[in-house]
């Protein structure tokens, strides 16, 4: 029976859900999955860190206040964050990084995720920034040091497109894909096609918790360019940078709009998409599209998430899915755990 030790880096709901995902099913996941979890580390600038080798009660975790400083309230603990020792010095093998997205540079995630690549310990992720940004870097860094690198709750939270993308469509020739990447948006066009104007619409968004209290990133399009960058270089050998997406949001559009395209079958959706030229050339967007009503993508609605890859031998294959929810974006980092303990797996199988 394989135990991986983990350290949490950033404890908000997600790092927060997977502690208790493994309060609540760790015994099960020894037969279920062949391997246990131990946390020995947790990080947040907000509420501080505490560590211990030997494993910190997860159900503990879970039940914490989130108030500042709250980790002083538990044996070894401390108001501050002590990201470094914690991610270098705990004796974690994996990284689990879920810490806020920088749209800018990445950071502090990108150093946290080096930190570990660099001390040979794994790192899962949900934050898009570090892959976005500095995808080609961190993914050769663990190269060199031999230990995965997996983001797989970067795009879709739970729903695993990059994974489905790379491994069940393997050589079908993904050519591009659209998708509605971003389920606060999403919504709001939803709310619109209820009645609702779009400053309502973003309200009752924020209200639910869907957007945050600056929705700006998600209505004009910025986390989905991320997202739309990530899947490009993932899955169609592309070097885009954020800067190479044309992006544009939602905000400009009324309620006629909405209205003129119910009348005539369609509906508005922000997509993002990427598609290889014939020249070779990768062409990237978020953009405001109306899609007739037989699209893939037009029923998808609330804050669900899909996107339709494009490939030559099976044509348009669409997967839909859950893209946010502190649960739904923990299962991502339990899948990407999945996936390096089943890769260590083949290897010992290899060398038996």
């Amino acid at each position: 029976m394989t135990e991986y030790k983990l350290a949490l880096v950033g404890f908000g709901g997600v790092n927060r859900a997977l502690a208790q995902l493994i309060a609540e099913r760790n015994e099960s996941w020894k037969t279920e999955l062949g391997f246990t979890l131990k946390i020995v580390g947790v990080t947040d600038l907000f509420l501080g860190s505490v560590m211990d080798r030997h494993g910190l009660d997860a159900a503990s975790l879970a039940k914490l206040p989130t108030t500042k400083g709250a980790m002083a309230q538990l044996p070894g603990g401390t108001v501050d964050a002590l990201n470094e020792a914690v991610i270098k010095d705990c004796g974690a093998d994996i990284i689990a990084e879920a810490t806020f997205t920088n749209p800018v540079d990445g950071e502090p995630a990108t150093s946290f995720c080096r930190w570990a690549l660099e001390r040979g310990k794994h790192v899962v992720t949900t934050n898009k920034g570090p892959i976005a940004l500095h995808g080609a870097e961190l993914k050769a860094l663990a190269r060199r040091n031999n230990v995965a690198f997996e983001y797989e709750g970067s795009v879709m939270s739970g729903t695993p497109v990059i994974r489905l993308a790379k491994q069940s469509l393997a050589g079908s020739s993904i050519s591009g894909f659209e998708g509605i990447l971003n389920g606060t948006s999403n919504f709001v066009l939803t709310s619109m096609e209820g009645g609702l104007g779009f400053a309502e619409a973003v309200s009752q968004a924020q209200a639910l918790g869907y957007a945050e209290a600056d929705p700006t990133a998600d209505v004009e399009g910025h986390d989905v360019r991320l997202k739309v960058v990530i899947l490009a270089n993932e899955l169609l050998d592309a070097k885009l940078t954020v800067n190479d997406v044309t992006c544009r949001g939602i905000s400009s559009l009324s309620l006629d709009d909405i209205e003129k395209a119910r009348q005539n079958g369609a509906r508005w959706k922000l997509i993002g998409a990427a598609t290889r030229n014939a020249d070779g050339s990768i062409s990237a967007s978020v953009e405001p599209r109306l899609l007739s009503n037989d699209h893939p993508l037009a029923s998808i609605s609330g804050a669900t998430n899909a996107v339709s890859f494009t490939s030559e031998l099976l044509g348009a294959v669409t997967v839909s899915g859950p893209g946010a929810g502190r649960t739904e974006t923990a299962f991502a980092l339990l899948s990407d755990i999945i996936h390096i303990h089943q890769s260590a797996t083949r290897k010992q199988e290899h060398t038996l």
